[in-house]
């Protein structure tokens, strides 16, 4: 007997549960988000071997099983959906942790995940992320384009930078600068074909149509004076990347809807002619981000860079004494 120890102190100590690492969970929503192992081992920069034996090994300290797992798909099971949304919530806060120890705000480190629209994003957000590189070189950047609507949590991205007034509510949108779409044509094509002189007049006229995102395609909605007007155009030409259209353009295809940012140059130099200038559509610059990230002191660097960095750009881009985001 052990000398002043009551026995019920001397009773084994329970033994504490294993909990998952992270590296685990971490993998775990890479294969999710890539829909198998393969694409997560590429992504991951590892070995499809690397990537099974950690999936096995969180369902054995889980014990449970996570995946079904077939010739064809992955499927999460029941167990597996929940471990799913306690991995986002586990990791999140133990980014937030690092940042916070390691100074975030001042030194923004990590990785970070953007995405944006192939035009836009190659033009404008790429030039701007290698500064941003250069301002930060603790961060490590990953910027995807696409031509079609993004789910940030889903697919696993920190920030979008959007071209748009179509915010989706369940995100918090900051806008980087303010900016228009106008109407403008090549000399050429209105030697041949005329200058429309009203918003009607562009039925009769062959217009380059863009297919963007779920934007109702054949319909340009336009602003004048604060008040809505849409016009139905058409032409022989149409494509789902903004630079093709721009292209033809230049080559005198048909009438043009572009963005400002696009065409300033353009404008300048005469090889395009602003049509109908009463008529603008918004296209503002926006940063989107999933809400529990906003007090991240990365993201927040990045977002008041890009912003900083835009309206430099901007004060820069004159047409007619007007800016061009104006």
């Amino acid at each position: 007997m052990l000398r002043g120890i009551p026995p019920a102190a001397r009773r084994p100590m329970p033994t504490p549960p294993v909990l998952p690492l992270p590296e685990d969970l971490r993998v775990f929503l890479t294969v999710i988000r890539k829909s198998g192992f393969a694409a997560a081992a590429d992504e991951l920069g590892q070995s499809p071997a690397y990537v099974s034996k950690r999936i096995r090994v969180l369902e054995t300290t889980l014990g449970t099983r996570l995946l079904h797992r077939t010739s064809r798909r992955l499927a999460l099971t029941d167990d597996g959906e929940r471990t799913r949304r306690w991995a986002l919530r586990i990791l999140e806060d133990f980014q937030q942790l690092g940042e916070e120890l390691s100074e975030a705000w001042a030194r923004p480190r990590g990785t970070l995940h953007l995405c944006s629209s192939f035009g836009f994003g190659r033009n404008h957000v790429a030039p701007a992320l290698s500064r941003l590189a250069e301002r930060y070189p603790e961060l490590e950047i990953r910027l995807e384009l696409f031509d079609r609507a993004v789910d940030l949590v889903g697919e696993g991205f920190d920030l979008e930078i959007r071209v748009g007034a179509d915010i989706p509510p369940q995100h918090i949108g900051r806008c980087l600068l303010h900016n228009r779409r106008v109407l403008c044509a090549a000399p050429d094509y209105l030697a041949r074909r005329g200058t429309p002189q009203a918003l009607e007049e562009l039925e009769r006229h062959d217009c380059l149509v863009i297919k963007e995102r779920d934007n109702a395609f054949g319909i340009w909605a336009l602003e004048r004076d604060g008040q809505a007007h849409s016009v139905r155009v058409r032409g022989p030409l149409s494509s789902n990347h903004g630079e093709v259209a721009l292209q033809w353009a230049l080559d005198g295809r048909g009438i043009l809807l572009r963005s400002l940012w696009d065409v300033a140059p353009l404008l300048r130099e005469g090889r395009l002619v602003r049509l109908l200038p009463e008529y603008t559509q918004p296209a503002d610059v926006w940063a989107l981000y999933p809400s529990r990230l906003e007090h991240s002191g990365k993201l927040r660097a990045c977002v008041e860079f890009l912003e900083a960095h835009f309206r430099e750009v901007q004060g820069g881009m004159v047409v007619g004494g007007t800016v061009a985001g104006s």
